[in-house]
C-alpha cells in the first residue's frame, strides 16, 4: 500500500498537516477488496474557517508577486508529478479502484494541464480603452479573485483537482480544496503535499477533508471565497448555484451529462466499435462524458451491434491492479446497488440484455440493453457505471431529436464517412462539446471544456480560466482636468 495513505490521511491548513478536531473519522477504503487504507478525522467549521482565512492571508502577498516566480512553482510541481508518477498510479489504483489504464489516462492528462499552468501565470493582460473625456486614460487590469473554494469529484480526482487548484494559484488566487469523501487523499492531501514540495507558500493551499453532515453549507458559505468551483451531480449543482447566488458569488460547475456515440449510415463500422466501447467503458462508465446512449442508424445497427456486444464480452473485469484489467470496482456499494438496478429497470420496461453482467461486491461487469421504449426515463439521466443502452434511429433528423432529449448536454459523438457531414449533425446537439469521429471523453488543455443545460454554468480550460478566476478592474486616469456641472 503506498505510504500517501499513512503519511497524507490529515488536514492540510495554514501550511500545517495536522488532524481535524471533528468528532468522527472518514474512512478510506479500496473499492476493490474493502481494505482500509485510511482513517481521516474530519475537519470542523472552525477548520474550514482557518482554511479559509489562512488562504486570504496568503493571497496578498501571492497576487502581488511577480508571475514569472509565481511560474517556477508549477514547473517544481510538474516535475514532481512526473518522479512519483508511479507512486500516484498506485494510489489512484488502490483508493478509487482505477485500472492501470485509467490511471495512466488521468496522470497523463494531470501533466498536461499542470504544463499549461505554466504558461497561465502569464496570460492575465491589461488593456488600455479610449474615453470621450479629453485627458482621460482607462486601464482595466485583470486581477486576482482572491480565494477560490474548489470541491471535487471521486471519478479523477487529482485530475479534477488540479484543473482548478492549479490555474486558480497560477492566477494570483489562495485556494481551498475539499475533496470527495471517498478520495480524501488522491483528490486531496496529494495536492497539497506536491504544492508543498514545490515551494508554494505556506497557507496559500490548504485542503479540508470533511463532510457535509459535520459543516452543511459553511464551505460554501464563508465569506472569504469569491468563487466556487464544483464538479459533481447536478443535483448537488443546483444546490452550489443556489447557495453562491443568494451570496453574490460565482459558481464555475462542471456537472453530470448523458452523451450519446451517434453512428450515420456511412460510418466505419469496427471504428465507431471502437470508440462506442471506450466511450461508455473507460473508468467504468464513471466519466461525466460517458457515452451513455449509443444511438445508430437501422441500415448499420445489426452490424454494429454483433460487433458492439462481442467486443464488450471480451473486456476483463477484476483486479485493476492487474494490467490486464478493463473494468475495475465502481466506487461504493451503494453504486453499484444503483447500477443493477437500472439494469433491472430497464428490463421491467421490456429492454433486452444483450449483455448481462454480474455484480460481485463493487465489481459490476458490463452490461448492454436494447429496446427501451422511446419514453423511458432512463434514457433523458446520467447513469455513472458500466451500462450502455443501444439506441436505433431512422435518418438524421430523428438522430438529432433523441440525441437532443435530455435534460443534459455535455458531450458527445458522431460517426460517418463524411467529416463535414460530421460538422453539421454536431451544430445541431445542445451541447457544450461534440466529436466527430471519436469517442466522447476528451479534455484538453487549452479548449474549453464545459457543458449546456443540466450539464453545468461556465467554462474551464485555456483562457475560459481567467474568466472564472480572475476579475476586472476599470482604473481611469485623468492627466488633464475634467470639468464638472456643478
Amino acid at each position: 500500500m503506498s505510504s500517501y495513505f499513512t503519511d497524507l490521511a490529515q488536514q492540510y491548513i495554514g501550511g500545517e498537516w495536522r488532524p481535524g478536531t471533528g468528532s468522527w473519522d472518514i474512512i478510506d477504503f479500496n473499492p476493490y477488496d474493502d481494505e482500509k487504507l485510511a482513517s481521516i478525522t474530519i475537519a470542523t467549521v472552525d477548520e474550514v474557517d482557518q482554511a479559509y482565512r489562512s488562504a486570504a492571508r496568503a493571497q496578498k502577498e501571492w497576487g502581488a508577486t511577480n508571475p514569472y516566480a509565481r511560474r517556477a512553482v508549477f514547473e517544481k510541481a510538474l516535475r514532481l508529478v512526473e518522479e512519483r508518477e508511479e507512486e500516484i498510479a498506485e494510489a489512484i489504483v488502490a483508493e478509487l479502484g482505477g485500472t492501470r489504464l485509467k490511471a495512466a489516462f488521468e496522470l497523463h492528462l494531470a501533466k498536461e494541464f499542470l504544463r499549461e499552468s505554466v504558461h497561465l501565470a502569464l496570460a492575465p493582460e491589461g488593456r488600455i480603452i479610449p474615453s470621450p473625456v479629453d485627458g482621460k486614460e482607462n486601464r482595466v487590469y485583470r486581477v486576482p479573485v482572491g480565494v477560490v473554494g474548489v470541491i471535487s469529484p471521486f471519478n479523477f480526482p487529482f485530475l479534477l483537482s488540479l484543473k482548478s487548484v492549479a490555474p486558480a494559484l497560477a492566477l494570483g488566487n489562495g485556494v481551498v480544496l475539499k475533496p470527495h469523501q471517498n478520495t480524501p487523499v488522491v483528490g486531496g492531501s496529494l495536492i497539497g503535499k506536491i504544492f508543498e514540495d514545490a515551494g508554494l507558500p505556506a497557507g496559500l493551499l490548504n485542503v479540508v477533508i470533511t463532510d457535509i453532515a459535520e459543516i452543511g453549507d459553511a464551505f460554501l458559505e464563508h465569506p472569504v471565497p469569491k468563487v466556487i468551483s464544483f464538479t459533481g451531480s447536478d443535483q448537488v449543482g443546483r444546490h452550489v448555484a443556489t447557495v453562491c447566488a443568494s451570496l453574490f458569488k460565482r459558481a464555475v460547475l462542471e456537472l453530470g451529462g448523458n452523451s450519446a456515440l451517434v453512428v450515420l449510415d456511412d460510418a466505419d463500422v469496427d471504428y465507431a466499435v471502437d470508440a462506442a466501447v471506450f466511450s461508455r467503458y473507460v473508468h467504468q462508465g464513471q466519466v461525466c462524458m460517458a457515452a451513455n446512449r449509443i444511438l445508430v442508424d437501422r441500415a448499420v445497427a445489426d452490424e454494429f451491434t454483433e460487433k458492439f456486444v462481442a467486443k464488450v464480452r471480451s473486456l476483463k473485469a477484476g483486479d485493476p491492479r492487474d494490467p490486464e484489467t478493463v473494468i475495475g470496482p465502481v466506487i461504493n456499494s451503494r453504486q453499484a446497488d444503483a447500477l443493477m438496478g437500472v439494469v433491472e429497470q430497464a428490463l421491467a420496461e421490456g429492454g433486452t440484455a444483450l449483455v448481462h453482467g454480474a455484480r460481485r461486491e463493487n465489481l459490476v461487469e458490463p452490461s448492454v440493453v436494447t429496446g427501451l421504449p422511446a419514453d423511458s426515463a432512463l434514457l433523458r439521466q446520467e447513469v455513472f457505471g458500466p451500462v450502455a443502452f443501444l439506441v436505433p434511429f431512422e435518418g438524421e433528423e430523428e438522430a438529432v431529436r433523441i440525441v437532443n432529449d435530455t435534460p443534459y448536454g455535455l458531450s458527445g459523438a458522431v460517426h460517418t464517412g463524411d467529416v463535414e457531414r460530421g460538422v453539421r449533425f454536431a451544430r445541431q446537439i445542445d451541447s457544450g462539446m461534440f466529436h466527430v469521429n471519436d469517442a466522447t471523453v476528451h479534455d484538453e488543455p487549452i479548449v474549453p471544456f464545459g457543458g449546456e443545460k443540466h450539464s453545468g454554468v461556465g467554462r474551464l480550460n485555456g483562457d475560459t480560466m481567467l474568466d472564472a478566476f480572475t476579475t476586472t478592474k476599470w482604473i481611469s486616469v485623468q492627466h488633464g482636468r475634467s470639468g464638472f456641472p456643478f
